[in-house]
């Protein structure tokens, strides 16, 4: 009698009920794949290992797969929160063990590092004592230190000195920056010492008589906090308005007493200076010099990235997002949590950067949807109930057969 053979076609109906369950209360869950049930024929073989002339005894739960497929994408406003595009895991610590997820939803906890809501922290690439991204990996911690000042050493400029302009004195002339008569142009910049304090530094213009070549002869007087520091630069231009002198483009102002600090060595690269008809003006004015700085935020790009911006406007990387990808993912062992864990049947986890060996690019200040399709989900739940009903039905049919066997006289 078909009893049995029914019995496991509701035991299959009812497990895929309960996967469809599963993924439906799951369908908000991020980075939830949903899983699908797959069945597989009973048949009683004869020893000859072939099953002659049966009609089978039913049907087993063969396996229950997960759907690896891509959720969508949805923007936040959390930069901590991050999305795979592609494929690929991220790789959490989990007190010493690793586990794997697809769900990005990360904050900062207490000490720094970066976690999710179970505590797991992130793996990423370290960084070296020059910020420089190496091949460990390990939890990754933001610093919450004040970064060191650095002290200017270069200064960068790029101006155009009025050819039209009128000639003041003579060459070796004084300039007075307390005197606009002494000088014909001034621009300024803020440079910094090696404790990061700020110091004006002014350069002031004079034009004079031309060299017996005919060439252009301008001179320049550096003060710093309107303080004279160092000699008159000179500088020549040709009669087509290019620099001719210094021959290397560069200037070099120092060592100038800085009180309580290093002395400070400034070198000008002037080499894009100009001389033509129109009026004093500076097209680009830089050094490379800052104050100290504290963490203000952080920015993680496309390759997972992280760089730290502080308030000094310097920023550091602090190292490179990790992400997995396995051989066999269904051989991955689902913990929970939005987790799972490597096994034997899924192979090692193969790391390696976002965007490199056929892993997804990382997204910033988004997360991944769970893959559910509610819609797919409820069509597979009516015809699941639809095959629990028809084996109940296959009973209800066996019962009365046998009713009708025992009531023959």
């Amino acid at each position: 009698m078909p009893f049995r053979t029914a019995i496991s076609g509701m035991r299959a109906a009812q497990t895929q009920l309960e996967t469809i369950g599963h993924n439906i209360a799951n369908a908000n869950t991020i980075g939830f794949k949903q899983q699908r049930a797959e069945f597989a024929d009973i048949y009683a073989l004869s020893q000859t290992g072939i099953a002659q002339n049966t009609p089978g005894n039913g049907v087993a739960v063969a396996q229950i797969t997960q759907q690896f497929g891509q959720g969508n994408l949805s923007v936040t406003d959390n930069v901590l929160d991050l999305a795979i595009d592609g494929e690929g895991f991220f790789t959490l610590d989990d007190g010493g063990s690793r586990v794997y997820s697809r769900s990005g939803a990360f904050g900062l906890d207490s000490e720094g590092y970066i976690v999710n809501a179970q505590n797991q922290k992130l793996i990423t690439y370290q960084t070296d004592s020059n910020n420089n991204l190496t091949g460990a990996f390990g939890p990754l911690q933001l610093t919450t230190k004040f970064t060191s000042p650095k002290a200017t050493a270069n200064v960068e400029l790029d101006f155009n000195l009025n050819s039209d302009a009128a000639v003041i004195g003579v060459a070796g002339d004084p300039i007075d920056p307390a005197n606009s008569a002494t000088y014909t142009s001034s621009t300024s910049t803020t440079v910094y010492d090696s404790l990061g304090n700020p110091h004006l530094a002014n350069l002031y213009f004079a034009k004079r008589p031309p060299a017996a070549s005919g060439n252009n002869i301008w001179e320049v007087q550096l003060t710093l906090d309107n303080t004279p520091a160092g000699t008159l630069q000179t500088l020549e231009f040709d009669t087509a308005g290019s620099l001719l002198a210094p021959a290397s483009g560069q200037f070099n102002i120092g060592p100038i007493t800085v009180a309580g600090a290093n002395d400070l060595n400034l070198n000008f690269d002037v080499s894009n200076a100009k001389q033509f008809g129109s009026p004093f003006a500076v097209s680009k004015l830089t050094q490379d010099g800052y104050t100290t700085g504290r963490l203000s935020g952080i920015d993680i790009d496309s390759k997972g990235v992280i760089f730290a911006r502080f308030t000094n406007g310097q920023s550091q990387i602090q190292g490179q997002v990790v992400l997995a990808q396995f051989q066999n993912l269904q051989g991955l062992q689902q913990m929970g949590d939005n987790a799972w864990a490597e096994t034997f049947s899924s192979g090692q986890a193969l790391l390696s950067a976002p965007g490199s060996s056929d892993l997804g690019l990382v997204k910033s200040g988004a997360l991944e949807d769970s893959n559910v399709d509610l819609t797919e989900q409820l069509v597979d739940m009516i015809v699941a109930q639809r095959n629990f009903q028809a084996n109940a039905q296959v009973i209800t049919t066996a019962d009365s057969i046998t009713q009708t066997v025992i009531n023959i006289r």
